[in-house]
């Protein structure tokens, strides 16, 4: 969703641009294509409401990051897990220096996360270099956000049992 809020950006919050360069060129059928440019058009609705027009994220990501950040913390204290807490904590130093190296002083460690890997892939989108440290720490960082996309998949379809047997 970040990458539609900056294509939404990049054209200008502009509906006409929006149909031009992002809809049309997939020559959807007329109704699938109504759709789309319908859903594209209630972003930008609320990019504008919540005061995102130039950057930042709708309340509809920043709801994912909260409710990503309280799974976090329930598999960091469950016993169940082992595997999730080694992942985190061998991400965890990369994660911190690229809060230190970034503006993510003030978020928290799933949007810096998310950051960092952004970064990369727009880096990468660009054809820019990317250093043998960079491309180590996303791929710890990556591993990570992978394991707990899937627990938070497992956990939106009630299947994850966090609570200890005692």
């Amino acid at each position: 969703m970040w990458q539609v809020e900056d294509l939404l950006r990049a054209s200008e919050l502009s509906l006409d641009s929006v149909r031009e360069k992002i809809v049309e060129p997939y020559a959807l059928p007329d109704e699938e294509s109504g759709e789309l440019l319908q859903w594209y058009a209630n972003l930008i609705d609320m990019m504008h409401q919540e005061g995102v027009k130039e950057r930042g994220h709708l309340q509809i990501n920043r709801n994912v990051i909260i409710n990503l950040a309280d799974l976090h913390q329930r598999l960091l204290h469950s016993s169940k897990v082992p595997f999730y807490s080694a992942a985190y904590y061998k991400a965890l130093p990369f994660i911190v220096e690229f809060r230190t190296k970034s503006e993510g002083r003030e978020k928290n460690e799933l949007e810096n996360c998310f950051d960092a890997l952004y970064m990369v892939w727009m880096m990468k989108l660009q054809k820019r270099d990317i250093n043998e440290e960079t491309l180590k720490a996303t791929a710890e960082i990556s591993k990570f956000i992978s394991m707990l996309s899937l627990y938070f998949k497992e956990d939106e379809e009630g299947k994850l049992d966090l609570e200890s047997e005692e």
